[in-house]
């Protein structure tokens, strides 16, 4: 559905990757409200809040008085979503994104839906150059990393990412292997020993908060199948920023370029 933007002066983002492209844009000082997914940058943790990314409060964006609301596939419920558009506030979703490539589309389309598509396409330009630097730090010649990124929300609800995720897109760009992916894993899988055991990687993955909630690396190592891979064996786990890794937001080159140095650091 075509949806048309006259007036961006109350701005609501619905998921912090698409908040974190408003304000790289500099539209922040336009925004009035988003989601809790929504951590960077800091002053963007001052603003009202309107439920997390997936459970969206109807009302809770209609008191803001928002002249467009903007978010991405993640966003809904639905019914919300509907509420607010049914007030003639205008909705716009994007195409939730899972590659490099993605990221940078996800800044244009912003862009061109705020009206500033000259803007956008600037940096998305320093994006694409980010990215292409950081991939130029590759060894040449190194072994390809096996790498496994766990989603973990506690020690019960673990998943394994698979393909057609941004972990997925960013082991690649890496030069490593997605063990998951190769495993035949597609999106995120709940994890089993069993599983892991098969995809065996050599490093793995988590975010900052998942790594915290399971009790850090040794509690990690205490889940079934972390401690008898090899990753598991060494100690290699790395820990990133939750949206920073999984947003594909303005700072994935620099993403990229850490992962780069963690994993080839020592060569």
């Amino acid at each position: 559905m075509e949806v048309s933007i006259s007036d961006t002066s109350r701005i609501v983002t619905l998921n912090g990757d698409i908040n974190e492209v408003v304000y790289a844009l500099g539209l922040g000082d336009a925004v009035v409200g988003n989601d809790l997914s929504a951590t960077f940058p800091s002053e963007t943790l001052d603003l009202p809040k309107i439920g997390y990314q997936r459970t969206l409060n109807a009302e809770g964006i209609l008191s803001l008085g928002p002249t467009v609301v903007i978010g991405n596939e993640e966003a809904g419920p639905p019914e919300a979503l509907a509420q607010v558009r049914n007030a003639g506030v205008p909705v716009v979703i994007l195409p939730d994104e899972t590659t490099l490539e993605g990221a940078v589309r996800k800044v244009l389309m912003v862009g061109e839906v705020l009206g500033i598509a000259e803007r956008a396409a600037e940096l998305a330009a320093q994006i694409e150059a980010q990215v292409a630097a950081a991939r130029a730090l590759v060894p040449a010649g190194a072994a390809p990393p096996r790498i496994g990124f766990i989603y973990a929300r506690g020690p019960d609800i673990l998943f394994l990412a698979g393909r057609d995720t941004p972990s997925e897109s960013l082991v690649r760009a890496a030069g490593g292997i997605d063990a998951g992916a190769e495993a035949g894993l597609a999106d995120f899988t709940p994890l089993t020993a069993e599983g892991l055991a098969a995809a065996n990687p050599d490093w793995l993955i988590l975010t900052v908060d998942g790594l915290e909630s399971v009790g850090g690396i040794d509690g990690l190592l205490d889940i079934p199948g972390v401690a008898q891979t090899a990753a598991g064996q060494h100690r290699r786990v790395l820990a990133f920023d939750d949206l920073a890794f999984l947003g594909l937001t303005p700072r994935v080159g620099k993403v990229l370029e850490s992962l780069i140095a963690s994993l080839y650091g020592d060569r």
